[in-house]
């Protein structure tokens, strides 16, 4: 399947996102009872984008920065480090109580006792984020784009993310780049803008070449009948879930890829594990498996960044939802919420349940 990505684009994949820092208790404690922490940086947008990153594609970030801050420097040097590039407005505290990035407050969970995730978003530098603040001609016109992907989370984040999402997904579309988007329904982020927002996640949607989302997503973001497959078996939530994206299917013609996860938790360490792929109208469906998880907070976003890569480097879809459900696997074994994977055969070898040493 040939998505007729942008030859001789400098960008093989590029996100807009709000970053921040997660910090994690050691050792799958709770957070409440913890006195360590693990810092990280993290978005999961830019989450999507390590696979690519890490295995060597061209990735840039669009967000924005607050000045002088030690956090917004350790995100610099930690988008660095994953090799992507960026672009962002630096903005101005202007006092103590002023703009900062978001903090995630995130334990782990362990065994019978599950994670637990807080977002502490107040006074985020990344909702001010606007499509001005970036040379959108340059970018996509100059130096092109393969695809951009857009997350739920951050189109709804604000008023101004939710138009900055409209604005580049209306110049990707002008200049034929590719669009993903994972709907990523957030309750707490649409009350009160319900209308607005549906209006805006159906222009996305309906310009969108590829489309990521659960039960919910689907119903609540944009509003396509499904059924609800909460308590059902695996086998009835996949028909469930072909049905609703037939809905879908049929309200957005132009979208040519819908993709998600399939999960089941056991325990916070074990996991059924599965995926379901429609691409053009052919179904790829990987029944669930068992995988042993560290950490289950990034994994449906390495699931996407597999999948993006797989379409970036032009595979047929059979390969694309095999890498994107190892590559989601791949980050539950992970203490950072991206994957960093060494090379495409250290992904290979998980979708191939190979975890024997190599020497």
């Amino acid at each position: 399947m040939d998505l007729n990505l942008r030859k001789n684009a400098k960008t093989a994949l590029l996100v807009p996102t709000s970053m921040g820092v997660r910090l994690t208790p050691l050792n799958g404690q709770p957070f409440h009872t913890s006195d360590t922490f693990k810092f990280q940086v993290t978005s999961a947008e830019s989450n999507v984008a390590s696979v690519s990153s890490y295995l060597g594609l061209p990735v840039k970030v669009l967000t924005a920065f607050v000045k002088d801050s030690p956090i917004a420097l350790m995100i610099k040097n930690n988008l660095a480090a994953r090799h992507m590039t960026y672009e962002g407005r630096e903005v101005a505290q202007e006092t103590p109580w002023g703009y900062r990035h978001q903090f995630n407050l995130a334990d782990s969970g362990f065994g019978a006792r599950g994670p637990r995730v807080q977002n502490d978003r107040a006074g985020e530098v990344g909702r001010t984020i606007t499509a001005a603040d970036f040379d959108l001609n340059r970018i996509f016109d100059e130096e092109g784009v393969q695809i951009v992907h857009i997350s739920g989370l951050f189109a709804a984040l604000s008023p101004e993310t939710s138009q900055c999402c409209l604005d580049i997904a209306r110049k990707a579309k002008a200049s034929g780049s590719r669009i993903s988007f994972d709907l990523n329904h957030r309750a707490s982020f649409w009350a009160g803008r319900e209308e607005e927002l549906l209006c805006a996640f159906t222009e996305i949607a309906a310009a969108s070449d590829i489309l990521i989302g659960n039960e919910e997503d689907y119903q609540l973001a944009l509003d396509v009948k499904g059924p609800d497959a909460g308590g059902q078996e695996i086998g009835a939530k996949i028909e469930s879930f072909k049905e609703m994206i037939n809905n879908a299917r049929a309200k957005f013609p132009n979208v040519k890829v819908f993709a998600n996860t399939l999960r089941e938790v056991e325990s916070a360490n074990r996991h059924q594990w599965g995926a379901i792929l429609c691409a053009e109208g052919q179904w790829h469906v990987i029944e669930p498996r068992e995988i042993g998880v560290l950490d289950r907070i990034g994994g449906g976003d390495g699931f996407v960044g597999g999948l993006l890569y797989g379409i970036l480097k032009g595979w047929e879809p059979e390969k694309w939802v095999k890498f994107a459900w190892a590559s989601g696997a791949l980050v539950t074994t992970l203490e950072t919420d991206y994957a960093q994977p060494a090379d495409e055969e250290q992904v290979w070898s998980i979708w191939e349940g190979n975890a024997r040493v190599r020497r």
